[in-house]
């Protein structure tokens, strides 16, 4: 389109988001899965330590979100590279307060249960919506990157607790949680729950979904993983992440075509 009204033009513009396709929820596990274990490469295995690895991936964070709200349309490079570093920090954030300030898993999960409801509340006060497919105004754009933050900080804090505290173990977490989101999947076509809240609810779970995998796989076998360690995990991850990513910049088959309000 050359020519439009203002409102089709900035839409053209501001959509910001790929389209929710398979390798979106593909990519996003593989994403989550790397916040767990890039994580716990760079914190233990280079030894940095939580509070350098913290300020680090931090400061990089906050350079690519300021390239992302600069561009003007989906790019899936900077996109995802923006959902890896997030997922690493939100990662992080969990782990600082578990390890560095005593706070419960317990507590954790309560309180970013909390502070992601508070968001979506200010959300949806404001914006009237929480569709992804209604990105196109750097406001909605803010709410939805914080939202991504907190369901990250909240699936660490919530997977952690599957599997450690409660003791499940890293692979009957991934069976739990990989089942409760075939549930909502199932319960999304048929009898049709609403779209805006299965993609939320299968968007938090993915989160602890990943981070038992990424354990299972990089943790030891005496501690109930396949030992493959953070490095090899991560790097196979990365490389599956990097692999796709391509693919879509490529094929473009995850832009949406009209980025609409459904409310």
């Amino acid at each position: 389109m050359i020519f439009g009204t203002r409102q089709e033009i900035i839409r053209d513009v501001l959509c910001k988001v790929p389209e929710i396709t398979l390798y979106f929820w593909i990519i996003k596990i593989l994403c989550t899965t790397v916040g767990e274990t890039a994580s716990d490469f760079l914190n233990t295995t280079m030894g940095l330590g939580l509070t350098s690895t913290s300020y680090v991936m931090g400061g990089i964070l906050l350079v690519a979100l300021i390239v992302q709200f600069m561009t003007k349309k989906y790019n899936p490079g900077i996109y995802w590279l923006n959902v890896v570093l997030i997922s690493i920090f939100g990662t992080l954030i969990t782990d600082n307060l578990t390890d560095n300030f005593g706070v419960s898993l317990e507590a954790t999960t309560v309180a970013f249960t909390i502070a992601l409801a508070l968001v979506f509340i200010a959300w949806y006060a404001s914006e009237k919506t929480l569709s992804i497919h209604s990105i196109h105004t750097k406001r909605r754009e803010a709410f939805y990157w914080l939202a991504i933050l907190f369901t990250f900080a909240l699936g660490t804090a919530a997977g952690d607790l599957a599997a450690e505290s409660l003791q499940l173990g890293y692979l009957v977490a991934a069976l739990i949680f990989g089942g409760v989101i075939a549930i909502v999947a199932i319960a999304y076509w048929r009898p049709r729950l609403n779209p805006v809240l299965a993609f939320w609810i299968a968007y938090i779970l993915t989160r602890p979904l990943g981070a038992s995998i990424g354990d299972y796989l990089s943790q030891p076998v005496d501690a109930g993983g396949l030992g493959l360690g953070p490095e090899i995990t991560s790097g196979l991850f990365l490389v599956a992440i990097l692999a796709s990513v391509i693919y879509l910049a490529v094929t473009k088959a995850d832009v949406i075509r009209d980025c609409e309000d459904h409310s």
